[in-house]
């Protein structure tokens, strides 16, 4: 297994939105390499304990390695949709924080058999979960014209999505797309020369829909939050950094329906609804990479952390 390299996005300020305190239980839903999961650990006293949760499996065993010195933690190589019941097993019912880094690894992008980036030439794959039936070539070869526009629009938010999803639609019927270069290079033939060499990567939003697709983010991320809200003991918090607009909208939307009571239509004239606000909002905007952070590692610039904190 080559090394499994993923620099800490928002470290610091992660780690502080977590307010840790010595003998509490965290949980890193997302633990890579194991970055942030360090932190939290040299935190935590001997009572304290930390769960690691990965779906990918060479990311659970660069965690273990990192944290080879530390006797209290947990290791689960499972999806974090599955937190509550995973934790349930271990007789977990209540958490005092719930980190979660929603990028994807640079050992994942920078290893050319994930299949994860246009900038290496590998086999289609992009499974976070290397046990998972779907890959990205099934979706590339199999799926619909319309249904490939709709995902390109929808996670890639691609303004080029019908000219890209009729390209790889018309290049499959000739041969399976099979590499990422094989894609990348059907992806830049709609795109007019100007822009592909002055603005780069114009692959970027189509790979990163597939990816989506493949792993079901979107699908999972809200359900997800709330169980991690229901976890969470008083005063416990919740930190998640996410890396584009799609994922940063679904948690901001979810954090204000946590932190807030009535939900009812503005005009109507008594709360009918009964919700009931389980926490608060920590700042009222999200955290974003210092100047010196984005220059030290250019892969964090459209990162933004949440944090909210339970009653």
């Amino acid at each position: 297994m080559s090394e499994f390299v993923h620099i800490p996005v928002l470290a610091t300020e992660a780690i502080d939105g977590l307010n840790i305190k010595k003998d509490g239980i965290y949980v890193d839903a997302t633990c890579g390499g194991g970055g942030h999961s360090i932190l939290i650990a040299q935190k935590l006293g001997k009572n304290g304990k930390l769960v690691c949760f990965d779906q990918d499996e060479e990311a659970i065993e660069a965690c273990k390695q990192k944290l080879k010195n530390f006797d209290n933690v947990i290791y689960i190589h499972s999806n974090f949709a599955n937190a509550k019941s995973e934790l349930e097993k271990h007789g977990i019912n209540k958490v005092d924080g719930i980190l979660a880094d929603l990028g994807v690894s640079s050992h994942q992008i920078d290893t050319a058999e994930r299949g994860f980036s246009f900038l290496h030439d590998g086999k289609l794959d992009m499974r976070m979960d290397r046990r998972g039936q779907k890959t990205a070539y099934f979706v590339v070869n199999t799926y619909p014209l319309e249904k490939l526009k709709r995902i390109l629009f929808e996670y890639g938010e691609e303004s080029f999505a019908p000219k890209i999803a009729s390209a790889i639609v018309k290049a499959r019927s000739e041969k399976p797309i099979e590499t990422t270069f094989e894609l990348k290079n059907i992806i830049e033939s709609v795109f007019p020369k100007k822009i592909i060499y002055g603005k780069g990567g114009v692959s970027k939003k189509t790979f990163q829909a597939i990816r989506i697709e493949v792993n079901g983010e979107l699908e999972i991320l809200e359900k997800a939050l709330y169980d991690f809200a229901d976890l969470l003991a008083e005063k416990g918090r919740l930190a998640v950094i996410t890396f584009h607009s799609l994922e940063d909208r679904i948690v901001k939307n979810v954090f204000k329906d946590l932190s807030t009571d009535c939900i009812c239509p503005p005009k109507t004239p008594i709360c009918i609804c009964s919700h009931r606000a389980k926490g608060k909002k920590i700042g009222n905007k999200p955290t974003l990479p210092t100047q010196s952070e984005i220059k030290k590692n250019e892969r964090s610039h459209s990162a933004k952390l949440r944090v909210f904190e339970k009653f």
